[in-house]
């Protein structure tokens, strides 16, 4: 939330790490969206994710998580350019109603040619996830993850991070939290700034009352289990869920226990909700 403690109304979000505030909580889409980004704690160097909420009409929205490349040159630039790129292209997609799906694919395109413009061989993950009414879909590149869970624990989205560890426990290969401490772990098959980039559209799934949309960089999947994320997020307000989730990672890179994965990360992640209709009815 803001310093006033007001939820600004915003048609672009964006927090790159460097800027305060770290954290804003907003209405969108005939809901509530919560974002945040933290620096590694172990690093003096900028904060390379860049978060981003988009609205698209009064009940569409575009939740953005950016994660520029590490060992890669200019890793914030090649992230905040994706993002800043994709947000300008919705802005003008908006302006002729172009179709959200249409104007995504498109966005994503010229973000990844302007990445490519930079000339550095900098690279960036990006994970999207669109509100359109009721419905959430996702559309990535890299590892950075995303889902959707209900109030009661169950999963109704998750997207593959781009990785040979992301595909193994696709395959059932490789179990969930043997996965974490994988030694090709840091490996990531699929980056925006490349030829060969390529989008992973999932599904659109519809959304139920209390369930809750999660978009992270890897800062927080590296480090917390997936069943621990779905325990701190499925209920509760969402500041409230973001900052517990968030400091246990921060916690587990600062700690270094071999017992639990621990990978000092720069960390960024959106929760959104849709209201409670039931509720909303009764009252």
């Amino acid at each position: 939330m803001n310093e006033s403690g007001a939820t600004p109304q915003h048609d672009l979000l964006v927090l790159d790490g460097a800027l305060a505030p770290d954290a804003v909580e907003l209405e969108v889409a005939g809901g509530t969206a919560f974002a945040l980004t933290q620096r590694d704690p172990d690093k003096e160097t900028e904060n390379e994710d860049t978060v981003a909420i988009v609205a698209y009409g009064a009940d569409a929205a575009v939740l953005v998580v950016a994660d520029g490349a590490g060992g890669l040159p200019a890793g914030k630039t090649a992230s905040l350019t994706a993002v800043t790129t994709l947000a300008a292209s919705l802005q003008s997609s908006r302006e002729h109603a172009t179709l959200l799906r249409t104007a995504i694919l498109n966005g994503i395109e010229a973000a990844n040619e302007a990445v490519i413009a930079i000339g550095n061989g900098c690279a960036t993950t990006m994970t999207v996830i669109t509100i359109e009414g009721l419905v959430a879909r996702s559309y990535q590149i890299g590892d950075s993850e995303a889902l959707v869970v209900g109030q009661r624990s169950r999963i109704r989205l998750q997207t593959t991070a781009h990785s040979p560890t992301g595909f193994a426990v696709e395959a059932g290969f490789l179990d969930q939290r043997d996965a974490l401490h994988h030694e090709e772990r840091h490996l990531v098959s699929n980056f925006m700034g490349t030829s060969d980039m390529r989008i992973d559209m999932g599904p659109g799934v519809e959304l139920r009352p209390r369930d809750t949309v999660l978009v992270a960089s890897d800062g927080l999947t590296d480090n917390v289990h997936l069943d621990e994320i779905i325990e701190h997020v499925r209920k509760g307000p969402l500041p409230d869920c973001a900052r517990d989730v968030a400091g246990l990672a921060q916690h587990r890179m600062q700690r270094g226990d071999t017992n639990q994965p621990s990978k000092p990360d720069d960390l960024s992640l959106i929760l959104f909700r849709k209201p409670d209709r039931a509720r909303i009815i009764d009252d």
